[in-house]
């Protein structure tokens, strides 16, 4: 069958929505399979604190990215581009359908528009910035980079130190603002893309988010997180759930206030993700249980 007739289904949205449940459901309902956008289910050490799908789940529709990296591996979404499109190619060898779901808007970006090609950097330029927000705070990487790249700075999330410290390491290297770099040329692709955000009343989406963390913690959580302690400097553990219990094991808080910290931040966290997919008008907006409705939205596109 002709390659342009091929459509990819796009479920995104922010954390503790439901957007692992209604994937698999289309996965079932279309016959298909299902590419993880999920930055760091890739990586199979961090299996509590991502949420991941259950076994049952992973049964119920093939899942690619997965548990398909380790946390020692620099995994970026320039290498998840090239990857996730030759996975996709390889599900349109005998599918009609297929499914990219996760809450990585970045990562969506790179399969659904292209990412731009930034050059490569000196890894001691990264391990120079790694100490400074260890001695110095992330505050002082943000001021370097105000004055070195505003218009960057103006777009990027100030809070997420991968962001920050990715776009020093270009500066530093290069000299020239990262914001150069950023062509936002959209890349063509060969298939139809269908985009679908879903969401839920703040309350209710925050209360889930609540809960979750309650059950991860249940689930053995700060086990984890205490397994993973020799890795703590890797890139992959620079995220909620994890950063604030390696505080707690530092003995920078106590338990029940990094509890609370992993809920508040996984709260802006999603709040962040709602604003990411409302800048893009592509999306259509449903609650996850209206699943007829997003069949029948797919099957009109």
């Amino acid at each position: 069958m002709d390659q342009k007739q091929k459509t990819l289904i796009v479920i995104a949205g922010p954390t503790a929505v439901g957007k692992t449940a209604l994937a698999i459901e289309l996965a079932k309902h279309y016959q298909t399979e299902i590419v993880s956008a999920d930055s760091r289910q890739f990586f199979r050490e961090m299996n509590i604190g991502t949420a991941k799908p259950t076994d049952d789940e992973l049964a119920e529709a093939k899942h690619w990215f997965v548990n398909s990296h380790t946390v020692t591996e620099d995994y970026n979404v320039g290498d998840f581009e090239q990857d996730g499109l030759r996975a996709l190619d390889e599900i349109f060898a005998t599918h009609d359908m297929a499914i990219l779901a996760g809450g990585s808007g970045l990562y969506i970006k790179a399969i659904c528009e292209g990412f731009d090609d930034l050059p490569s950097t000196n890894k001691f330029i990264r391990a120079e910035l790694n100490t400074t927000i260890e001695e110095k705070g992330l505050a002082f990487l943000q001021e370097e980079l105000k004055t070195a790249d505003p218009v960057y700075y103006a777009q990027v999330d100030i809070n997420n130190p991968h962001r920050v410290i990715r776009a020093l390491e270009v500066i530093r290297e290069t000299g020239k603002p990262f914001s150069l770099f950023r062509t936002a040329n959209v890349r063509h692709r060969s298939f139809h893309i269908v985009k679908i955000a879903l969401n839920l009343p703040r309350e209710v989406l925050y209360d889930r988010i609540n809960q979750r963390v309650d059950l991860m913690m249940e689930q053995g959580l700060l086990k984890e997180v205490t397994s993973l302690l020799p890795y703590r400097d890797y890139n992959a553990l620079n995220t909620v759930g994890y950063s604030e219990l390696f505080d707690y094991l530092d003995g920078q808080s106590d338990l029940p206030t990094a509890i609370a910290l992993i809920k508040q931040n996984t709260r802006r966290f999603a709040k962040r993700q709602i604003t990411w997919f409302n800048r893009d008008k592509d999306f259509t907006w449903f609650e996850p249980g209206q699943v007829d409705e997003i069949i029948k939205h797919i099957d009109l596109s």
